[in-house]
């Protein structure tokens, strides 16, 4: 009996002016990295200063872009290309909008205190040894991760790339750090770990991680015609890899809510704010 009664107000609601769209839902979908915490609770303050009910709603990178592909979500603002999400692009590409960067100058690759006497990817051909042979990644479905055995076959390495999360990878990295040993650990930029210690990226001579990135804006196919305001307003959201980084560090400290973190943000800087929703 719902499928019939959602499909009705589902009609209903897309032939809505931009006017009487006060109150209406708008579905962000993202995933759970720190850079898009940031981004798409930004952006969900700012839909909602214009009447919009904003629901977040936290993904795997795949079923991020599937979910905007199948129009299950609105938007996001959390699509890294070319390298990192490329793949799902290309599969996806006709069934979905990419709007454009939201962020440039985006990057990834591994990461090493600046102190490491490591300076290249290729160094760890005979240094391995010097990290216990490992690579601390992420989530395996992610992109760096791909690319990072992509690195470690291209490269001949004799290591070993740990999967995990955002969280066990930082987690690995400040350990390192208090103690004062060496580690690798897949990274990208912006990310709140440049903002806190000393890092330097691994240079990358053979390309295995690309060059510079953008963190991209995507859009369900329809969604320009029936929420026209939102499309706008999509179209406008920049930030930069400063600002994400210093609220990505707030975001860190013991008690802070992603949500409050970007009230202030949006405070600090009311003009960009105004522009994008104009």
């Amino acid at each position: 009996m719902r499928a019939p009664i959602f499909g009705m107000v589902a009609c209903l609601a897309l032939i809505q002016t931009p006017a009487e769209a006060a109150g209406k839902q708008v579905r962000i979908a993202y995933v759970e990295w720190a850079d898009a915490v940031v981004a798409t609770n930004i952006l969900k303050l700012a839909l909602e200063e214009k009447g919009y009910q904003v629901k977040t709603i936290p993904l795997a990178a795949a079923a991020m872009w599937q979910a905007v592909a199948s129009g299950d979500a609105d938007a996001s603002v959390a699509a890294w290309l070319p390298v990192t999400q490329g793949a799902y692009y290309e599969k996806l590409k006709n069934r979905l909008e990419l709007i454009g960067p939201n962020v440039t100058g985006a990057r990834i690759g591994w990461a090493v205190p600046a102190s490491s006497p490591l300076n290249s990817i290729e160094d760890l051909a005979t240094r391995a040894s010097e990290v216990d042979g490992r690579v601390i990644g992420i989530d395996p479905g992610a992109g760096v991760m791909k690319s990072s055995e992509a690195a470690i076959k291209a490269y001949g390495l004799k290591v070993k790339l740990l999967d995990g999360s955002d969280a066990t990878m930082t987690s690995a990295l400040k350990d390192a750090v208090r103690q004062k040993k060496d580690v690798v650990v897949t990274a990208w930029t912006p990310h709140w770990m440049f903002a806190r210690y000393d890092l330097k990226y691994l240079a990358d001579p053979k390309k295995s991680f690309g060059e510079a990135e953008s963190v991209n804006t995507l859009a369900r196919k329809g969604l320009k015609e029936d929420m026209p305001e939102v499309y706008g307003i999509l179209q406008k959201f920049k930030l930069t890899i400063k600002d994400e980084e210093a609220v990505m560090a707030e975001n860190e400290e013991k008690g802070a809510k992603p949500e409050e973190t970007a009230a202030k943000w949006i405070a600090r800087n009311r003009a960009t704010v105004d522009g994008w929703l104009k």
